[in-house]
């Protein structure tokens, strides 16, 4: 161990502390790492750090937590990836949690509608802001832009599956690196020291060990409780979102509401924002979103259990599912790091759906406005159609104010997030008294 690795106990104390306060989404996440890890304490190189930061973007999952595991990885190998994954998430999962088990207690509530009012409200001024941010780094060249615009009129007007979309975008991306790499703006890859032999063998353990562990809940819910309960859908369905979530939260909860909302009747699109309103409050990643849809889709389906259990196990095995999978891509893939960040095709193939992911963002940013600001839309006029027309007469004049104020105070004036989520809750509160 040299003077820049720490202890292991130092490790879980630092790792400990980003968990309890990674707040703001990816990009304060990846920063806060940064400050940690490179700039206080030199654990790892800023060229390892953007390495395995490009290489976790290129992953299915959140991307900040999966940096955190490789980070762990790198400084004292499983046992450390494990500790540094698991106290990115778990303090954010137990706030969810009890977040999830109140608003199940409390959410017919006239004020509990009212302050989640002003919450939705700033969490479409959070996905505008997110939107403007990666657009602005990822859409450089016009082939890009192209791609952008493509995504969003696949998904919002044509309603194509967003794993299609997704894969798509990295297929055609790995084939324009390869014949037209400018169009992607790709810089040429410098030659580096000879490559250390392929780790086959350590990342067929890691399958083997971490595919064991995704699977084992599933096989004792469908063993026990069979596939027509809820819990099995719960895990089957983000066992397969796990695998489909490039671009993070933001580019994936468009497919999980329509899912979620839509096929499975799990809860409405209201409580869909509300659910994205708790995570954006808590630390950890913004994915785990995904478990407050686990514990009410659980919640409201009980049986055989009471509905507090049903929903905890719910929640607990939505963020299981979630997460198992994001061990089982750090740990087989992390060894091969050195050898992809020096393969065109595959950096292709990231800038690809990095651009189209800004297309699915958009397309999520149209989704929320309009479920925010109109109460109902027109089933018979949209029968025909891949989307939904509002119904104009149904207009939310509260909940526009609220996403005005909400976008001044986070957009213009730059306030963080705790801040104006606490203005735009209290405007809420004030504003149903009228």
């Amino acid at each position: 161990m040299n003077a820049s690795t720490p202890s292991f106990s130092e490790l879980v104390r630092t790792f400990a502390r980003i968990g309890c306060l990674s707040f703001g989404g990816p990009a304060g996440q990846i920063a806060l790492m940064h400050r940690e890890v490179v700039e206080e304490r030199g654990w790892v190189s800023e060229e390892q750090y953007l390495h395995a930061l490009n290489f976790c973007h290129f992953l299915p999952g959140p991307e900040a937590q999966q940096l955190a595991t490789w980070i762990g990885w790198k400084l004292h190998g499983w046992r450390g990836g494990l500790a540094a994954g698991l106290l990115f998430v778990i303090p954010g999962a137990l706030v969810i949690l009890g977040l999830s088990m109140l608003y199940a207690a409390a959410a017919r509530l006239d004020w509990f509608a009212a302050l989640f009012l002003g919450i939705k409200a700033v969490v479409l001024a959070l996905v505008v802001q997110a939107l403007l941010r990666i657009a602005g780094r990822a859409l450089d060249t016009r082939f890009k832009q192209g791609l952008a615009v493509a995504a969003f009129a696949a998904l919002a007007l044509l309603a194509l599956p967003f794993p299609l979309v997704v894969l798509g975008a990295g297929a055609l991306g790995f084939i324009v690196a390869a014949l037209r790499p400018d169009w992607l703006a790709l810089k040429p890859i410098a030659a580096g020291a000879p490559l250390p032999p392929r780790p086959w063998a350590a990342s067929l353990l890691a399958v083997l060990v971490w595919g064991a562990v995704w699977v084992a809940p599933l096989v004792l819910v469908l063993v026990t409780l069979g596939r027509d309960h809820v819990l099995w859908q719960v895990a089957t369905f983000f066992s397969q979102l796990a695998v489909v979530t490039f671009g993070g939260a933001y580019a994936v909860l468009a497919y999980m509401a329509q899912e979620a909302v839509g096929t499975l009747g799990w809860l409405g699109t209201g409580e869909m924002a509300d659910g994205l309103g708790l995570a954006e409050t808590t630390p950890g990643p913004l994915i785990l979103v995904t478990q407050f849809v686990g514990y009410l889709a659980a919640f409201r389906a009980p049986e055989p259990f009471s509905p507090l259990v049903a929903g905890v196990l719910g929640a607990a095995l939505t963020t299981w599912v979630t997460f198992a999978p994001c061990f089982l891509w750090i740990f087989t893939f992390a060894p091969w790091i050195e050898r992809l960040e020096r393969s065109a095709r595959l950096k292709g193939a990231l800038a690809a759906i990095t651009a189209a992911v800004v297309g699915v963002i958009a397309s999520l940013t149209l989704w929320f406005a309009g479920h925010l600001l109109f109460r109902q839309f027109d089933a018979a006029r949209s029968a025909d159609l891949p989307f939904e027309l509002p119904v104009w007469s149904s207009f939310d004049g509260r909940a526009a104010l609220l996403a005005g104020l909400g976008a001044v105070l986070l957009l213009r004036l730059k306030w963080g997030v705790l801040p104006v989520l606490g203005v735009t809750a209290s405007a809420g509160l004030l504003l149903a008294q009228f």
